[in-house]
């Protein structure tokens, strides 16, 4: 799926299937999650083998149902000798805190990679 970064420049907003993510608690001192917490997001995105969607609208991130808010420490990156893009970072959902994966491995990964790019530096141009 190619993006259009023109438009994602003026609505801040990208869309896009992704084939693997991980959620886990962080900082490890932070409010302890719950075990449907926890079962919730197992089943329906770290060990869920499907694509997930996900969007990005400004300053949130939407993974199925699930709402990523006060984003920070937002790294985006291409391996050495892998064809996919992963985006992590750190945000809120609810009252819990949490650190996200994002791997973007479909041939289109280098695009994603500029969008999500354009993405990060629109919306948090000061997050280094």
């Amino acid at each position: 799926m190619r993006l259009n970064l023109v438009w994602v420049l003026h609505n801040s907003e990208i869309s896009y299937l992704c084939e693997k993510i991980h959620v886990h608690r962080w900082p490890m001192d932070g409010p302890v999650w719950d075990d449907s917490v926890k079962k919730e997001l197992e089943d329906s995105i770290n060990k869920n083998p499907k694509k997930k969607k996900v969007t990005m609208k400004k300053d949130i991130v939407q993974i199925e149902n699930f709402k990523f808010t006060s984003l920070k420490k937002i790294g985006i990156t291409v391996p050495f000798f892998k064809k996919e893009c992963t985006l992590i970072f750190e945000a809120q959902f609810g009252v819990l805190l949490a650190h996200v994966h994002v791997t973007v491995k479909s041939e289109n990964y280098v695009d994603v990679f500029i969008e999500l790019t354009s993405w990060k530096n629109e919306t948090f141009p000061n997050d280094s």
